[in-house]
C-alpha cells in the first residue's frame, strides 16, 4: 500500500486518520501499472496473449517495446518480464526522477534491453524531443513482420514531444504554458498538440505501419477516450485542424500563440496538411488497443475498502470536470448535506468522486487543481464536526508542486484564522500550497508511479 512520506496534520490527530490512509491506499494499489498490465497480458510458451487476442511470436522478426508516460518504468517491467528473450529493444520514456527502480525490486533481465529516458513534464523539454526522435527512428524501421508494444500512461502528451515541421520545441512550450494557465481542458489541449506534432493524433501507428502494434493503456482521461489518453498516437483521431483552430478562438489565445502554429494549422485548415488518420483509415485494422485500468478502477477500489471498514460507501462519478474551485464547493456542500441529514449517506459514510479539474489561473500563487479545489471547500466545511474533504491527484503530485492534493476538516476554517490566514484571499491568488502548507494539510505521497486522474473523498465520521 503506497504511504504517505508527510502526514498530514488532520490525520495525524484525528481518530480515522489511519483510515483515511488505508483508504487512498488501497484506490492506488488498484491501479498498480505492473498488475494492470499482468491483469491483461500473459504468456503461454510462444503466444502473447493480451486482452483474449493471441500473437504468435515466432513470426515476428523483432518485437519492439515502446513506453511513454509517468508509469512507463513499471508498465515496462511487466512487459519485458512476459517478453523474456523474445524481446528485441525498445525505448521507455518518463517523467525526470521516474526512471529509477523501487528500492529492493530487481529488474526482470530483458530489462536491460530497453533505453530508460528522461524528460520533463508538465512542460516538454529538450530531453522529450531527443527522446522521441529516437523513438520515431525505432518505429520508421518497422516492416510488416515486426511486432511493437506500446505501453502508454498519463503524461505522455508531455513527454513524448515532437513538432512538426516549421514549429519549434519554444513555440509548443509557449502554448502549452499558455493553456494550462487559461482553464483549457485537456480535451482541448491535446486537440491541437494531435495537429501539432508527429506522433500524436494516430500517427504513431501511422509511422509503425505495416507492422502490427498493441497498445496497452493507463488512462488519466475522463471516460478513458481512446484519442484523447496521451493525445492518441495509437488511435483514430476524432478531431481536425478546424476544431484545434477553435480552441485558440474559445479562449482568445490568437494574439498570443506563436506565428508558426497559427501558420501550420491555418495551412491544415485550407488542406494543404492532410488530416490525421480517423476511423476508417486501414492502418488500425492491424492496432489493438486495450484500456488496462483508470479513474473508476481506483475509485471502486475506494468504496470496497471503505465498506470492509464499516462505513457506507458510495460512487458518485468518475466524470467530474470543470473550474476546481467550483467543483471544491460543489462537493463540500455534498458532504454538509452527509454530515447534517444523513443524506446521500447516513454516518459513517464516504462519498468517492472523480475525474480531472481545471484552474484558470489570475494570481501569481502556488498550488494545482486538487489542492484548488480543497481550498475552495474551507469556509464551507467550517464547523462541521468528524468530516474531511481529501482530493488527491493519483500520480503523486498536483501542478507544479511536490504536493498530491490537501485534506480539509471542519476545523480548517478556525485554524486558518487563528493563524491569520485567510482562505479567500489564498484563493484570489490561487495560492493554495502556502495555504495548506501553514497548516500541515499538504497531501505529499512522493512519485506513485501511476496516473489516473485525480479522487476525491468525502468522508463524514
Amino acid at each position: 500500500m503506497t504511504q504517505l512520506k508527510h502526514r498530514p496534520r488532520s490525520l495525524l490527530s484525528s481518530p480515522w486518520g489511519q483510515m483515511v490512509e488505508r483508504v487512498i491506499g488501497v484506490a492506488l494499489q488498484a491501479v498498480d501499472p505492473e498488475q494492470a498490465v499482468l491483469s491483461h497480458a500473459h504468456r503461454q510458451d510462444d503466444q502473447l496473449i493480451v486482452a483474449g487476442q493471441a500473437y504468435d511470436l515466432d513470426r515476428f522478426r523483432r518485437v519492439l517495446l515502446i513506453a511513454f508516460g509517468k508509469a512507463g518504468l513499471p508498465m515496462g517491467m511487466a512487459m519485458s518480464s512476459l517478453l523474456g528473450e523474445r524481446l528485441t529493444e525498445g525505448v521507455l520514456l518518463v517523467k525526470e526522477g521516474y526512471g529509477d527502480l523501487t528500492p529492493g525490486r530487481e529488474a526482470p533481465p530483458a530489462l536491460q534491453r530497453l533505453r530508460v529516458l528522461e524528460a520533463g513534464h508538465p512542460t516538454p523539454d529538450t530531453r522529450g524531443l531527443q527522446a522521441a526522435r529516437q523513438i520515431a527512428e525505432l518505429l520508421e524501421s518497422c516492416g510488416e513482420d515486426d511486432l511493437v508494444i506500446c505501453l502508454v500512461s498519463g503524461g505522455a502528451s508531455a513527454l513524448l514531444v515532437s513538432p512538426v515541421a516549421g514549429v519549434s520545441l519554444e513555440d509548443l512550450r509557449s502554448l502549452t504554458s499558455t493553456l494550462l494557465a487559461c482553464g483549457a481542458s485537456i480535451d482541448e489541449i491535446n486537440s491541437l498538440r494531435k495537429h501539432l506534432e508527429g506522433l500524436k493524433g494516430g500517427k504513431l501507428a501511422r509511422l509503425a505501419a505495416p507492422a502490427r502494434v498493441i497498445a496497452l493503456i493507463l488512462s488519466d482521461v475522463v471516460g478513458d477516450r481512446l484519442d484523447v489518453i496521451a493525445s492518441g498516437p495509437t488511435a483514430p483521431d476524432g478531431t481536425t485542424f478546424t476544431q484545434a483552430w477553435a480552441v485558440l478562438k474559445r479562449y482568445q489565445l490568437l494574439e498570443r500563440t506563436p506565428p508558426p502554429i497559427l501558420d501550420y494549422l491555418s495551412r491544415g485548415i485550407e488542406g494543404e496538411i492532410p488530416e490525421n488518420p480517423a476511423t476508417d483509415d486501414p492502418l488500425f485494422s492491424r492496432v489493438q488497443n486495450v484500456v488496462v485500468a483508470g479513474n473508476r478502477h481506483a475509485a471502486s477500489a475506494a468504496v470496497e475498502c471503505a465498506r470492509d471498514e464499516g462505513l457506507n460507501a458510495l460512487l458518485l462519478t468518475t466524470y467530474l470536470q470543470g473550474e476546481a474551485r467550483q467543483a471544491g464547493r460543489f462537493l463540500a456542500a455534498i458532504l454538509r448535506q452527509a454530515a447534517t441529514s444523513s443524506q446521500p449517506l447516513p454516518r459513517p459514510g464516504l462519498l468517492v468522486a472523480g475525474g480531472e479539474t481545471t484552474v484558470t489561473v489570475l494570481g501569481a500563487g502556488l498550488g494545482g487543481r486538487n489542492q484548488e479545489l480543497a481550498l475552495a471547500a474551507v469556509e464551507d466545511l467550517a464547523g462541521l464536526d468528524d468530516v474531511a474533504l481529501v482530493s488527491l491527484a493519483t500520480d503523486g503530485g498536483d501542478g507544479p508542486t511536490d504536493a498530491a492534493g490537501a485534506v480539509v476538516t471542519g476545523a480548517t476554517h478556525r485554524m486558518a484564522v487563528e493563524a491569520g490566514l485567510h482562505p479567500a484571499e489564498f484563493l484570489a491568488r490561487n495560492d493554495a500550497y502556502h495555504f495548506f502548507e501553514a497548516l500541515g494539510d499538504l497531501l505529499k505521497p512522493g512519485p506513485t508511479l501511476t496516473n489516473v486522474n485525480d479522487l476525491i473523498f468525502l468522508f463524514a465520521f
